[in-house]
């Protein structure tokens, strides 16, 4: 007789994606439960759906889980973001109980398709083991189609809405709930307030950076694009050496003052989401200034990514997601964090003056298998944040978290004779 499927839901994306994926779920034959840590969560799940919220500490979490586990009898756990101190626990609590964990994230081929992985995303994914060479033999008998990267990094008002929502209904002071600690540093009322401000702002950020991307794209400047990311983003955090986007800041401008022609430019691109808890704008003018090429260094508040990559000479970042888009594009790249693309076919190795003086451009036929094997196993078509996106997403992700074999085993590792596949290398914790 075959074993039920027991998925336990934690947090997931903000908005209605976790409930549906629930019923979809339920709908094979599936148990489906869910633990929640905010009256967020309670909301955007389902009323149909069993749920129960977490009342304990943060420091008791991890042995009521054992025992949630235990008593229920959970075969998957289901979450958005692993490096939730919550979900960093629950990963380490079911790799003990040989639990499979579903992860998803916002897509590393952003901005039409969204990342679903076992074990770990970003700086925990397979993807990381994993090397270009080994990419290219499995997708040699796969050829397809690559589609186009769409210009624009996707559903940003459908996005700052249901976060907006999300932390507005998190502020009620609910006291089942009252126990809860924010993944970030900033307070629950601080998070919504930074929301409404950002929503506020957008319309007049709206022409500042159209006028700054105009006027750069219009000069005829060669220039070199950096990608700035949260100061709270995991990626940033938890998967580079960096304490905060100010030392990175520093440390780019640097470089580029000791190596970059006297005619090159350096445009700083923010986050489409940011929200300024870092004073984003001060902090380049005042390295810029410090380095003596304060008439040599722009900053665009977010926009559009792909008007601004077609003009660059090289990209640099932390572990930015959207260098991909500049890889595809055939830009040389900088990366100095953990990341997925972070390959040395793909990225730079050269310390900053040198890669502003003469960047090494990526291997070309490297970057298209690398590509072609992500779209074939963990980016899927689709998003969170839109109804159309959801539909999308839900056509093929259910029968991928449903399948025996990982995504990247089922390309990598063909069935044996005995109908078996050969495991995949154990997930860094």
């Amino acid at each position: 007789m075959t074993q039920t499927r027991k998925f336990l839901f934690l947090q997931g994306p903000h908005g209605p994606f976790f409930r549906q994926l629930g019923y979809k779920l339920q709908a094979t034959g599936a148990r489906v439960e869910r633990v929640g840590f905010t009256f967020g969560d309670r909301v955007f799940w389902s009323r149909a759906l069993p749920f129960t919220p977490y009342r304990g500490r943060p420091e008791d979490w991890e042995n009521w889980l054992e025992a949630y586990l235990e008593r229920n009898g959970t075969t998957d756990i289901i979450l958005y973001g692993d490096s939730r101190p919550l979900h960093k626990t629950a990963r380490e609590v079911a790799a003990r109980r040989g639990i499979t964990v579903h992860c998803f994230e916002e897509g590393y081929l952003r901005p039409y398709w969204a990342t679903y992985e076992r074990g770990g995303v970003n700086g925990n994914s397979r993807l990381l083991e994993l090397g270009v060479e080994a990419m290219q033999r499995a997708v040699a008998t796969h050829p397809v189609d690559l589609p186009e990267v769409p210009v624009q990094w996707g559903a940003i008002w459908h996005h700052a809405f249901y976060g907006f929502l999300y932390h507005l209904m998190v502020s009620v002071p609910v006291p089942a709930y009252r126990n809860y600690r924010p993944h970030r540093e900033v307070t629950v009322l601080h998070e919504l307030l930074l929301y409404i401000r950002r929503l506020a702002i957008m319309p007049v950020q709206g022409i500042q950076r159209r006028v700054r991307t105009r006027r750069l794209l219009r000069s005829g400047a060669i220039y070199h694009l950096v990608l700035l990311q949260l100061s709270h983003d995991a990626s940033l955090r938890s998967h580079s050496d960096f304490g905060s986007v100010g030392e990175f800041i520093d440390m780019v401008i640097a470089g580029f003052a000791r190596g970059a022609p006297a005619h090159h430019i350096l445009a700083f691109k923010a986050h489409p989401f940011e929200d300024y808890r870092e004073p984003l704008p001060a902090l380049v003018r005042k390295a810029a200034a410090r380095h003596g090429v304060s008439m040599r260094v722009r900053y665009i508040p977010g926009g559009k990514l792909g008007p601004l990559l077609d003009g660059a000479n090289s990209v640099v970042t932390v572990n930015s997601t959207a260098a991909q888009q500049a890889l595809w594009r055939g830009l040389p790249v900088r990366a100095f964090g953990r990341s997925v693309f972070a390959k040395p076919e793909l990225v730079s190795a050269q310390p900053l003056p040198a890669f502003f003086a003469a960047p090494d451009a990526p291997a070309g036929e490297a970057y298209r298998a690398y590509r072609q094997f992500l779209l074939e196993t963990s980016q899927i078509a689709g998003g969170y944040y839109t109804q159309r996106g959801r539909s999308e997403l839900l056509r093929r992700v259910v029968d991928l978290v449903l399948s025996p074999d990982d995504p990247y085993a089922r390309i990598l590792h063909p069935a044996r004779g005995d109908g078996g596949v050969v495991p995949f290398p154990a997930v860094r914790q």
